[in-house]
């Protein structure tokens, strides 16, 4: 599993990452393959110099956190998992059936069609056992369980046959499995893959759409989700490449979180288009949140949201009620909360009232890229200092020179009175 191998990708110094899939996916994928992560060793140098236990723990976090961002594609995915289409040479066909549970015991690629009602496809292999689900048109409507339940295998990947247009859905109450509380309409306790050519629809009348309590990766498909909770939920880290997701949520749309470890809960974002309405955070990973490449269109109360926010490239759309991006304490680590902008285009439209459009009870960086900022209330808020080393910054169609603090509107203001925290302007270092 991904989280094994977090040391080992934290001692890497890797300073320009492939952000993109594999060169069979899309040319959204292709072009996100071309786009360089930059980064800075020194948390990782820092740690070896501490000699204060504290201190040396809060940076080997960051380092951890580090290197998972701006590793490669060959390392957060493996090459089945980039593949879009499965050897079926040898796969068995499972035609669902209502009120029945199918049982995969091992190993193998299964091939799902039919239609039904209370049906589950139930995954419980052996811990390093690699499942493979192909749907095949196949619908299932369950009234108070999972459509797909993984207890147990090493991973599963759910992979759409080209064409085929597949529909999961719980209309009811979830029912907990002993002690396990299942809560989503695909429920997993190892990692998943989604992957393949086809559609995949999910909705989730009364909580989430997608639950995975290890990994969730996807690399290839079209997703369109409709859940009461989260979209798509996982414990340790949500990983993108590739896709095409229409998401509409009464809670988060993508949300990572984990209460243990403060190296996981990550979500990294490299290719793909996302359609996103929801009724708190567009995207959320409690410790990180970095979006190497893709289109978005976020309309949400928080467009992004974790502790660290890290934008390298890619289109980015928000319109937000209440924080455009947010960085606050999420994961209750001493990681002071920041925002960093190197490249990209990034675009914020807020609602009025008590609203900001980028907000770090920490501190904020840009380095690249163009920030456009309309909004009535605050553009930019910071507890901690501003540095702005390059790119465009434009608030209500006016370019200003320096990072307002708190400022309420008006370009103009901005650029004149920006250095009130610190110093925010071009070219400066702004404390750090």
């Amino acid at each position: 599993m991904l989280k094994r191998n977090l040391a080992v990708i934290a001692a890497m110094a890797i300073i320009f990452a492939m952000a993109g899939c594999s060169e069979t996916n899309s040319s959204q994928s292709e072009q996100a393959t071309q786009q360089a992560t930059t980064s800075t060793s020194s948390s990782q140098e820092s740690s070896t110099k501490k000699t204060n236990s504290e201190s040396s723990s809060s940076t080997e976090e960051q380092g951890s956190v580090q290197g998972l961002s701006t590793a490669s594609a060959d390392e957060l995915f493996t090459e089945r998992d980039l593949l879009q289409t499965a050897d079926t040479s040898q796969a068995k066909t499972i035609e669902v059936k209502d009120s029945s549970t199918i049982d995969i015991t091992e190993a193998g690629v299964y091939v799902i069609k039919g239609t039904a009602k209370d049906c589950t496809v139930k995954v419980n292999a052996d811990s390093e056992a690699k499942v493979q689900l192909v749907l095949e048109g196949v619908s299932v409507t369950n009234s108070d369980f999972p459509a797909v339940y993984v207890l147990s295998a090493d991973k599963v990947f759910v992979t759409t046959a080209q064409g085929s247009e597949n529909t999961l859905s719980v209309t009811g109450e979830f029912k907990s499995d002993g002690d396990t509380n299942t809560d989503a309409v695909i429920f997993s306790k190892d990692d998943l893959v989604f992957n393949g050519q086809g559609t995949l629809k999910i909705e989730s009348a009364n909580a989430n759409g997608i639950s995975g309590k290890d990994d969730i990766k996807v690399t290839g498909g079209t997703y369109e989700i409709t859940s009461a909770l989260d979209s798509i939920e996982a414990n340790d880290n949500i990983l993108i490449c590739d896709g095409s997701f229409t998401m509409t949520s009464q809670k988060d749309a993508l949300h990572c979180e984990n209460d243990e470890d403060n190296t996981l809960g990550n979500i990294i974002i490299s290719g793909g288009s996302f359609n996103i309405t929801a009724e708190s955070d567009a995207i959320q990973g409690n410790t990180s949140v970095t979006v190497n490449g893709g289109t978005f269109s976020l309309s949400a109360a928080e467009g992004i949201e974790s502790t660290s926010v890290v934008i390298n490239d890619g289109d980015i759309t928000i319109k937000a009620s209440d924080d455009g991006i947010n960085a606050g304490n999420k994961n209750k680590s001493s990681t002071t909360p920041s925002i960093e902008i190197n490249g990209g285009k990034l675009t914020i439209s807020m609602g009025q009232g008590d609203t900001d459009a980028i907000d770090a009870n920490g501190n904020i960086t840009v380095n690249g890229g163009t920030v456009n900022i309309t909004s009535s209330g605050s553009t930019f808020d910071y507890d901690g200092k501003a540095a702005y080393n390059g790119g465009t910054i434009i608030i209500n169609g006016s370019e200003v020179n320096e990072i307002p603090q708190s400022m309420m509107g008006g370009g103009m203001r901005g650029g004149m009175n920006g250095g009130m925290n610190g110093e925010t302007g071009r070219g400066k270092r702004g404390g750090f």
